[in-house]
């Protein structure tokens, strides 16, 4: 090839100097097409590796190589929030989806359940006492059909809606507890991308005397949101491989450790990316954490509310 199929510029070499296309005859090279394919989706190659290693390891010295211009050897942190929150939520949907809930089989297997636990010597007889007389009472299904239900006829018009659209979503006794579940589970992706832009505006109040500018505080957001994706998923795997190769007691101990490290490697990130002293960060750590689990929670109930509120 003589000039750029592109923009019709002489080449001098593999790469047009004009607007960057290599010079491939994708008719002639598939091996080509398959690369591109993984480089727009993956970016699979060495600077993803290195992104994800770095990551794992120390994610504030992601985050500062960022910040400090040292972007072209990494991964853009928005296609790595993606790809991860893909992979994650991914995850989340399977073992949701797994779960079969029979609300009309809770309460007979929770009793039987209970009941085998009462042969158990080692309980002290005041506390086998008190469940087996709570075991003689009669289930909840079994005086379904006999007990008036008590006058709990919604007062507001709030409640008259939540009535009407959890009798349609969930069905009259959570029969499509299981589906609605699901949807709610396929919301959740929305939900954090909305979060992340409320994170980094409860960092930017913390250290809002440093006068660092929103956009760095949102790529510390994206870093940190993508490293505790991918590591609560390999945490889950080694809990998983854990209970299946270890003691009982030897397992918990392995998987408290983990996470202690994840929570120490987020306190880490903090301090190191905002450079600040022991005390102060963990003071702000603990603030922001507290600030965003009631943003999370806040969040979630939304989705939830929204979940319930759209048409199936």
């Amino acid at each position: 090839m003589t000039h750029c199929e592109n923009c019709g510029a002489q080449l001098q070499g593999h790469w047009c100097a004009q607007c960057g296309q290599p010079a491939v005859d994708y008719r002639r090279s598939f091996r080509h097409v398959i690369f591109d394919v993984l480089d727009s989706f993956l970016n699979w190659d060495s600077k993803f590796f290195a992104t994800i290693g770095l990551l794992l390891i120390k994610p504030w010295r992601l985050t500062n190589e960022f910040l400090t211009g040292r972007r072209v050897r990494y991964v853009n942190p928005l296609r790595l929030y993606l790809l991860a929150s893909v992979l994650f939520f991914f995850v989340v949907n399977y073992w949701a989806k797994a779960i079969h809930i029979d609300p009309r089989q809770l309460s007979p297997k929770d009793r039987d359940e209970i009941a085998a636990d009462l042969k158990n010597e080692d309980l002290p007889p005041a506390v086998r006492a008190r469940v087996g007389e709570a075991l003689r009472e009669p289930s909840p299904a079994a005086t379904a059909t006999t007990a008036q239900p008590p006058n709990t006829s919604p007062s507001t018009s709030f409640e008259l809606w939540l009535e009407r659209h959890a009798k349609e979503k969930l069905g009259e006794r959570g029969t499509k507890l299981q589906l609605f579940a699901g949807t709610l589970f396929s919301n959740l992706p929305y939900m954090m991308l909305f979060c992340i832009p409320l994170f980094a505006f409860v960092l930017k109040i913390l250290y809002l005397r440093r006068r660092i500018f929103y956009i760095d505080h949102l790529i510390y957001a994206l870093h940190i949101h993508t490293f505790a994706y991918v590591a609560i998923m390999l945490i889950i795997a080694a809990t998983l491989s854990l209970n299946r190769i270890a003691a009982g007691a030897l397992a918990s101990w392995g998987i408290a450790v983990l996470w202690i490290a994840f929570a120490a490697q987020i306190f880490l990130s903090i301090r190191r990316v905002y450079r600040q002293g022991w005390f102060i960060s963990v003071f702000k750590f603990s603030l922001g954490g507290l600030v965003y689990l009631i943003v999370l929670c806040s969040a979630f109930a939304v989705t939830f509310f929204i979940t319930l509120a759209l048409p199936s």
